[in-house]
C-alpha cells in the first residue's frame, strides 16, 4: 500500500509536482473544469460509506465505520459494490489527468487504478468469508465498480417489482 500512497500524493488534484514547477502539463480550461467536477463526484463516493455504514451496517458502537456486521446493499451499494474505490480512482487519478494533462499522470493513473481494482478483489475474498452466500448473491446482482451497468441493473430490478 506504500506504492498506492505515493501514487495518491503524486496524483492529488493540488499536485505537488505541478505546484513546485517540476512538471509543466498542458492547461485546457474545459478539461480543468471537468477535472474538478470529476474530483467532486469521486469525493462524494469516497465519503458515502463513512456515512452509510454506521447507519445501515450495524457497526458496533465505538468501532470504525469499516467494521460492519450487516451487509449493506442499498443506496450507492445497490449500484456498485465498491463506491469508495471507484471514488478514489475518479478523485485522484482521473481528475488529475483532466486537470493536468501529462503523460506521467496517465501512467500513474493507470497504475493506481489497477492497484485499487486489485484491492477490491482482495477485499471481496474477505467479505465472502464474513457474509458468505449473501455476499456471493450480492456479487451477482451488483457490479464491482461499473457505475453505468449498476444503474441499468438497478433500473431493471425495480422495473421487475
Amino acid at each position: 500500500m506504500a506504492v498506492l500512497t505515493i501514487l495518491c500524493i503524486a496524483c492529488f488534484p493540488i499536485n505537488p509536482l505541478v505546484q513546485t514547477g517540476l512538471l509543466k502539463p498542458g492547461y485546457y480550461l474545459p478539461l480543468f473544469i471537468l477535472g474538478w467536477i470529476v474530483w467532486a463526484a469521486g469525493m462524494i463516493l469516497v465519503i458515502m460509506p463513512i456515512v452509510m455504514f454506521p447507519r445501515r451496517g450495524a457497526v458496533p458502537k465505538g468501532q470504525s465505520f469499516v467494521h460492519t456486521t450487516r451487509l449493506v446493499d442499498t443506496g450507492i451499494y445497490g449500484i456498485v459494490r465498491h463506491p469508495q474505490y471507484l471514488g478514489g480512482i475518479l478523485a485522484i487519478f482521473v481528475a488529475t489527468l483532466l486537470l493536468y494533462p501529462h503523460w506521467l499522470f496517465a501512467v500513474l493513473g493507470i497504475l493506481g487504478a489497477v492497484i485499487l481494482y486489485w484491492s477490491t478483489r482482495e477485499e471481496e475474498r474477505r467479505l465472502i468469508v464474513q457474509f458468505g452466500s449473501d455476499y456471493q448473491a450480492y456479487m451477482q446482482r451488483v457490479p464491482r465498480m461499473n457505475l453505468i451497468l449498476g444503474i441499468v441493473r438497478l433500473y431493471r430490478r425495480r422495473k421487475r417489482r
